[in-house]
């Protein structure tokens, strides 16, 4: 079984993956597809992930695949189901699991950060983690569930109400799964706003009314010719960089809520005008991966009723993770998936 270590300092090296017998409670998956996630760029230039990455470790947090092996107890999922991966494991003992915020748990550990993960042909899995996909789902779509189900959580965090008009900034798959989202939320209108061109054609195909180029038109300046207001009831920001965080507040219009989505570069601080989020009444908060998401993500890609095949763009095998990594980064992908 052949496996892609992450070294640390931007180093990887495919390896032979040490066989041992399943725990009880454990799941050996063939892994089909695993997304690059930004995370993932994250920890290759140095930083940390959902929880502290110790190398040698096989990334990739973002997968699916079939079962292969069971161990003697598991009774969730049976040899040859197809499943999708929740990486996330909670202590269930600290403070925050305690009150009902895990998310926050003090003592998180991640399949495909500081556990083995997905850029591998196959992975030992808690059945605890595994979800069942429909066979009729195309595997790569499955391996999508992770990051759907963390925009779940963004979504049940802005309590949207019916007929609420969204701007999302940025047209990643995070933006454009939140383009989606809004719109089952009963949004009234999207405005998707993204500068690259390839990714406002995706927009508007996967259910964005409007889109913006953010580099040549103004944004609130837009946003009043096409909604009649100078600013959207909700805005997603779904970058993770200074210039599209200050693009989302602009986008707010009064008594608006602002969800900053992504995860920013260790570091980053904005100059926020503490006189705009007084005069505009803002509602401005994070969101931080799925507690209690997954299954909900999962049943969503089991109906039909996201779009995800536009949102995958590239395909790389495990020995060329660096190469998928790359190009994760670059405006020419969308989502970039490793294996199949």
């Amino acid at each position: 079984m052949k496996g892609t270590y992450f070294l640390g300092n931007k180093r990887f090296e495919t390896r032979e993956i040490p066989s041992r017998d399943l725990a009880p409670d454990e799941v050996l998956v063939r892994v089909a597809a695993c997304g690059v996630c930004g995370t993932d760029v994250h920890i290759y230039h140095g930083s940390k992930g959902s929880a502290e990455v110790t190398p040698p470790v096989i990334l990739g947090h973002e997968f699916s695949g079939v079962v292969e092996k069971v161990g003697s107890a598991v009774d969730k999922v049976a040899v040859g189901d197809h499943v999708s991966v929740d990486p996330n494991i909670y202590c269930g003992r600290c403070h925050f699991c305690g009150i009902g915020k895990k998310q926050m748990c003090t003592n998180l550990f991640a399949v495909g950060v500081n556990r083995d993960g997905g850029f591998a042909e196959y992975c030992y899995v808690p059945q605890s983690q595994c979800y069942k996909l429909d066979k009729s789902v195309p595997l790569e779509n499955g391996a999508m569930a992770e990051p759907l189900a963390c925009c779940l959580h963004g979504i049940d965090r802005l309590n949207m109400r019916q007929g609420d008009t969204v701007c999302v900034v940025g047209g990643g798959p995070i933006g454009l799964m939140m383009v989606q989202l809004a719109r089952l939320s009963g949004a009234s209108r999207v405005v998707l706003s993204e500068p690259v061109q390839h990714r406002r054609e995706i927009g508007l195909s996967v259910g964005a009314d409007y889109v913006v180029d953010p580099v040549n038109e103004s944004l609130p300046q837009r946003l009043q010719e096409l909604l009649g207001t100078q600013g959207t009831d909700v805005v997603i920001e779904s970058v993770g960089n200074v210039i599209a965080t200050g693009q989302a507040i602009e986008a707010a219009k009064h008594g608006g809520t602002v969800l900053l989505f992504s995860v920013p570069k260790v570091g980053s601080v904005y100059p926020l005008s503490l006189d705009d989020v007084f005069h505009k009444e803002l509602t401005i908060m994070g969101s931080k991966i799925n507690p209690d998401t997954h299954e909900r993500a999962v049943q969503l890609i089991n109906s039909g009723r996201i779009q995800l095949k536009p949102l995958i763009t590239h395909r790389y095998p495990i020995d060329q993770l660096e190469e998928a990594i790359l190009m994760q980064m670059s405006d020419e992908s969308i989502k970039v998936i490793v294996g199949g």
